[in-house]
């Protein structure tokens, strides 16, 4: 199974032109016109080369720049046009100015890198990949990184075949950075014991929401957070899955070329709100025939626009004849998310896929699959 990490969206190619543009400008222009004075684009190529070009291309375009001014062309000026060493000189120091910003821009980029580098070592750390198969299960996840600067962000899911059947939690917590990193830690740890010891979904809810109020209590900063969830249970003949929606959106149930959002007939508050008025916590049931596909997501996708500010809607999209592999499946929201957006994410999407094995009939979870993972924002 493939497991997308850190994949950015959204880079352009076209700034790196943009020097070449400005010089072919500058030579059209002493083509065409006369009394113009032409240095003034020249000087500013090697600036604009210094941050989208390596050193030597930046050194390369102001070297060009000098000796197109240098030469000129005669057949607009009836011979060649000897500029005032002054200009000259302005277009040698800008190049060297250029030079010093491309290193110090290189260095910066550098260090970027590397704290994209160790932020994906510490979700990689915190979150192992799942297995293929759970149960009568197949799984898929993906995630896509939104395209700006590194952050690690508050998104995860969790997956456990337990004694009560398969039970699966998707969640986005408030926040990015390290507060964020250790509430995921916190939710998931509670989640892997929860979801083994604690016989129904509300017991294992009771008891995330207990682990969020802990962590909230002993925030030193006094910042309290929250997160968003949907808990599931599938039992192990995998019939039917049910569902406690925390305030997150709304998984889809994949079926048939159909895609059905799976709607909360009772709103709750979300994980860490819970002593501001939830009484008790819904479980809803819904039929999981063989072949459906459980799709669950975070709000990464649902709000991600286009460039006319439209949301994106995946049931639509995902309303159509669909491969079986749900690893397929998300490759396919993907691409149509991509499309959407023209690339651009505005923030991390982190999602999981579980689809009925036509063949799972035997109604036994597989305890050895047991995984944990999470995802950022």
């Amino acid at each position: 199974m493939r497991h997308d990490r850190t994949h950015l969206v959204g880079q352009r190619r076209w700034p790196s032109f943009l020097p070449a543009a400005v010089i072919v400008a500058a030579i059209v222009v002493d083509l065409f016109t006369q009394g113009v004075n032409t240095f003034p684009l020249l000087a500013a190529a090697p600036v604009l080369a210094a941050p989208v070009l390596s050193l030597t291309g930046t050194i390369a375009t102001g070297v060009a720049s000098i000796v197109i001014g240098e030469l000129e062309v005669p057949v607009v000026s009836e011979g060649p046009f000897h500029p005032h060493p002054a200009q000259l000189a302005t277009v040698v120091a800008l190049t060297a100015l250029a030079a010093v910003l491309n290193r110090l821009m290189a260095r910066y980029r550098q260090q970027l890198k590397d704290t994209r580098e160790v932020a994906e070592a510490v979700q990689r750390a915190v979150l192992p990949t799942p297995p293929d198969r759970i149960g009568p299960l197949a799984v898929a996840v993906r995630y896509e990184a939104a395209a700006r600067e590194a952050a690690i962000g508050g998104d995860c899911y969790a997956i456990r075949s337990t004694p009560h059947g398969v039970r699966l939690m998707i969640a986005d917590v408030r926040g990015k950075g390290m507060g964020a990193v250790r509430t995921v830690n916190g939710l998931l740890g509670s989640f892997h014991e929860a979801a083994t010891r604690m016989p129904d979904l509300p017991g294992v809810v009771g008891r995330l929401e207990e682990r969020m109020q802990e962590l909230n209590a002993e925030d030193v900063e006094g910042a309290e957070s929250f997160a968003t969830a949907v808990v599931i249970e599938i039992p192990a003949d995998g019939s039917v899955l049910r569902l406690s929606n925390l305030g997150h959106c709304a998984p889809l149930l994949v079926h048939q070329s159909r895609a059905r959002p799976l709607d909360p007939t009772d709103p709750t508050l979300p994980l860490g709100l819970g002593d501001l008025g939830r009484t008790r916590v819904p479980v809803e049931q819904y039929p999981l025939p063989p072949g459906a596909t459980l799709l669950l997501f975070t709000d990464g996708v649902v709000e991600a626009r286009d460039r006319h500010g439209v949301f994106y809607d995946p049931v639509p999209h995902m309303s159509r004849p669909l491969p079986a592999d749900p690893g397929a499946i998300l490759d396919t929201l993907l691409a149509d998310l991509a499309r959407h957006t023209g690339g651009h994410l505005d923030d991390d999407a982190a999602l999981l896929a579980v689809t009925h094995l036509q063949e799972a009939r035997d109604g036994t979870a597989t305890s050895s699959a047991d995984r944990t993972q999470a995802e950022p924002a």
